[in-house]
């Protein structure tokens, strides 16, 4: 066993007894030498056989420090250690499961076990002193001293008192609750507490042995008709808590009618038990703490706050009981696995004297990363062991059944990896360089930021998010706070755009049914790059080319801009939402063919060659266009005049008047109008 260090809210947890958790079919094993067992080497065995074949059910401490009760399953026994020789002491066997017991003296000398047979034993330091039973099957059991009166609490509606010193049973204590499933005896003062399983909470006077008051625990704690399956009193005797069937833990005073607290466990399982804890605190006074448990998880939290301080998980759910050592930071815990469980929390105080050696091995303990289900043994599925290539070996002592697959070595499994995919480690280690060469080039003056590689429209996105907020704040002038969406700047998203593992699959079903306008919006965007154009101040920009896509992925795009279309033919294939990429890659002569035939006139010539005739289609006035009053064959007014209509020379301010033919008139009329040449 090796100590194992944990944190909890600041708060460091050292499981005294943690070790590697083997298979059951693995226990008793050889395992070769000793010597070379760096396990057996390092363990740490607090008390030597704390452990059960199967389970441990209670523990307890007796008055005097010295000794350890635990019992335990199977079969039923109870064993003894004695902590000064830290070692077992003694053991005995039982015919049926112990329920509870009460230590009766200041030693081990005398104790009095509950017994699922119904049965009550009495034994002494030689062993079995009396048996008795009880009419209903015993679920709690309480010790009063000052009385001798063995309490003992069953699925009845009375409390069955053996007194110890006349040696026999008194009148039943009756109460209001149909079961009683817990009981206590308050040290302060001597008052009885008994828990029904309906949430009321009784209390007697043993001294006149009637039920001085009651209390529907649960109904004040606000659930109720919930069982009460947990109690405990404080030192003092002035705080009671009480725990619930549904998680709660609700702590009373007893001149209250109302719960000071309730603490919820969030599991929704049975309070197990229940432990007061007073400590001194840095500034002179006492701070009490409650420690709580269910099968799950065992909480320990400020009984004025309700504050969690720490809480204790063990690896093998079901804890039974704890057990806390008094003034001390030690809690051992009884589960339903063959190991006791051991923790040291400095924060609650000092190691106890007979294991003072605890505190010189937490000061050189690291914190250690948690074992996996079973250490050296990895869970695969059928379809792993086929992809591996070791299906043969299904039914071989190589291979144990579990659930849906089996539990292999890992030595086994990393010989079968490595003769299944040999080139898996060069891979490896491509990536570690690759990896190592990003991270040298980091270090380099950038002027701009490129997009990374992987999930590169992701990042794309958050940098127009984040230079946009970023430029917006400048201009302004104020201060504007870094957004909190940043993944490009957050080091725990790093891999997300350097690991290729993590690229976003967009094609992916998942990916689609969480995105359903992504692939629509990406292909208008597309068609709007292809068949418009961008304008600026009202003009078409001509003059600008191609533009890197990292720019572009860069630019802000939240002013309003304006596009205008290429050609008509551009405007008819946006609305149809096609894109014309294709046909323009293809020769002249089939895209003419594809081209549609409106406006326009083919003609044949021999040869195979092709005659193609259409009408230009009309622009505004230009900045070197002319003058002229002359009239195309259309009849508008065209650029320029001259015999045939045509434009004047570039740079000329206009042409001469042009002819009137088309009207009927001259078919050939004269210039009237400056020379075609105009001036430069």
């Amino acid at each position: 066993m090796a100590m194992k260090l944990t944190s909890t809210g600041g708060v460091k947890v050292y499981n005294v007894t943690s070790s590697k958790n083997t298979p059951d079919w693995l226990k008793g094993k050889a395992t070769g030498s000793l010597k070379k067992d760096e396990d057996f080497r390092r363990r740490i065995e607090l008390i030597q056989d704390l452990e059960f074949p199967a389970a441990c059910h209670r523990l307890k401490l007796t008055p005097d420090g010295e000794y350890l009760f635990a019992t335990g399953i199977h079969p039923p026994r109870v064993r003894v250690y004695e902590l000064g020789q830290l070692s077992l002491k003694f053991e005995r066997h039982f015919d049926a499961e112990i329920v509870d017991f009460q230590i009766l003296s200041d030693d081990y000398s005398k104790a009095a076990f509950l017994c699922g047979d119904r049965s009550v034993q009495l034994h002494a330091r030689y062993g079995l002193h009396y048996s008795t039973r009880i009419p209903r099957f015993g679920r709690d059991l309480a010790y009063d001293s000052d009385s001798a009166d063995l309490l003992i609490a069953a699925s009845a509606p009375e409390i069955y008192r053996l007194n110890l010193s006349e040696g026999c049973f008194y009148t039943p204590l009756a109460t209001q609750s149909p079961a009683v499933n817990a009981c206590a005896v308050a040290p302060g003062h001597g008052l009885f507490a008994a828990a029904g399983e309906e949430g009321l909470l009784e209390c007697f006077d043993l001294r006149q042995r009637r039920s001085v008051g009651a209390l529907d625990a649960a109904a004040a704690a606000g659930a109720p008709g919930q069982g009460l399956t947990a109690l405990r009193f404080s030192e003092s005797g002035l705080q009671c808590a009480v725990g619930m069937q549904n998680g709660l833990v609700a702590l009373y005073d007893l001149r209250s009618s109302r719960p000071v607290i309730v603490k919820d466990h969030n599991y929704g399982a049975p309070i197990k038990d229940i432990k007061f804890h007073t400590s001194d605190s840095m500034a002179g006074g006492s701070s009490l703490k409650v420690i709580s448990a269910d099968k799950h998880i065992v909480n320990i939290w400020d009984a004025s706050t309700a504050q969690n301080m720490t809480s204790l998980q063990p690896q093998e759910p079901g804890i039974n009981d704890v057990l806390h050592w008094k003034d001390s930071g030690l809690i051992m815990l009884g589960l339903d696995s063959p190991r006791i469980q051991a923790y040291f929390v400095p924060s609650l105080g000092p190691a106890p004297r007979w294991c003072s050696f605890l505190e010189g091995l937490t000061e050189e303990l690291e914190e250690s990363t948690a074992p996996v289900l079973y250490d050296d043994y990895r869970f695969v599925t059928k379809a792993e062991l086929e992809k591996l290539g070791i299906g043969h070996l299904v039914g071989t002592r190589l291979l144990r059944a579990y659930m849906h697959g089996f539990f292999l070595h890992n030595r086994l499994w990393n010989k079968a990896r490595a003769i299944a995919e040999p080139f898996m480690y060069d891979s490896y280690r491509k990536e570690r360089v690759t990896e190592k060469l990003e991270a040298e080039r980091k270090s380099r003056i950038g002027l701009k930021r490129k997009l990374p590689k992987v999930n590169a429209d992701l990042a794309a996105r958050a940098m127009l998010g984040t230079d946009g907020a970023d430029a917006d704040g400048a201009a302004s002038g104020k201060r504007v706070r870094k957004p909190a969406g940043d993944l490009l700047g957050d080091d725990r998203f790093k891999a997300l755009f350097e690991n290729t593992a993590f690229t976003i699959d967009e094609q992916s079903e998942e990916y689609k049914a969480l995105h359903p306008n992504a692939d629509a919006n990406k292909r208008s965007k597309q068609l709007l790059k292809e068949h418009f154009q961008e304008l600026e101040d009202g003009r078409e920009d001509n003059s600008s080319g191609a533009e890197d896509e990292e720019d572009d992925d860069e630019e802000d795009e939240r002013g309003l801009r304006m596009y205008a279309a290429k050609n008509a033919g551009s405007a008819a294939a946006f609305r149809a939402q096609e894109s014309l990429a294709g046909l323009q890659s293809l020769p002249l002569a089939d895209r003419a063919a594809a081209e549609p035939q409106s406006g326009r006139q083919r003609t044949s010539r021999q040869l195979g060659a092709q005659e193609l005739t259409f009408i230009p289609e009309r622009r505004g006035r230009g900045r070197g266009g002319g003058r002229g009053r002359g009239r195309s064959s259309s009849g508008g007014r065209s650029g320029g005049g001259g015999r045939f209509g045509g434009g004047a020379e570039p740079g000329g301010r206009g042409g001469s008047r042009g002819g009137r033919g088309g009207r009927g008139g001259r078919p050939q009329g004269r210039s009237r109008g400056r020379s075609s040449r105009g001036r430069r």
